[in-house]
């Protein structure tokens, strides 16, 4: 049985995240399955740090959109999710190639949303391990 109750349509998805700082970085849904969402993201020029490493802030981009975007999948038509806390651990360095986050929810109530959402290099390595917690709100029409 699926969680989602909004929009699960990858193609539907990728198209919510134009002129975002998604599409400056590349963030791409992957794959929507049952109780998961997987987003993918570049480690290039434009996701390093000076040192030539994956800047921790754009894993805790990747890791808050792919949960924001879960969250708001999950939500009851007529909400809307917005982030009131992230963290980030980060367990590796990663130089090159893509790396993937996968989201999962830890609870999805009625007000919050806390998603466990785990970054992995293509040697499918945890690189970051990352929780977000969102509020649920009225969409402003």
């Amino acid at each position: 049985m699926t969680l989602w109750k909004q929009n699960s349509d990858v193609e539907k998805a990728n198209e919510m995240m134009k002129n975002t700082i998604a599409e400056v970085l590349d963030i791409r849904i992957e794959a929507i399955a049952d109780d998961s969402l997987t987003a993918s993201m570049p480690v290039d020029h434009r996701t390093h740090q000076p040192m030539g490493i994956l800047h921790g802030g754009a894993s805790v981009v990747l890791a808050e959109t792919v949960g924001s975007m879960a969250a708001m999948m999950a939500a009851e038509p007529g909400k809307a999710c917005v982030g009131l806390d992230i963290n980030a651990n980060h367990l590796r360095k990663v130089v090159s190639g893509r790396v993937t986050a996968v989201a999962r929810p830890i609870h999805i109530g009625r007000t919050t949303h806390v998603w466990d959402i785990r970054i992995r290099d293509e040697q499918q390595r945890d690189i970051c391990i990352s929780r977000l917690t969102m509020a649920v709100i009225d969409m402003q029409v």
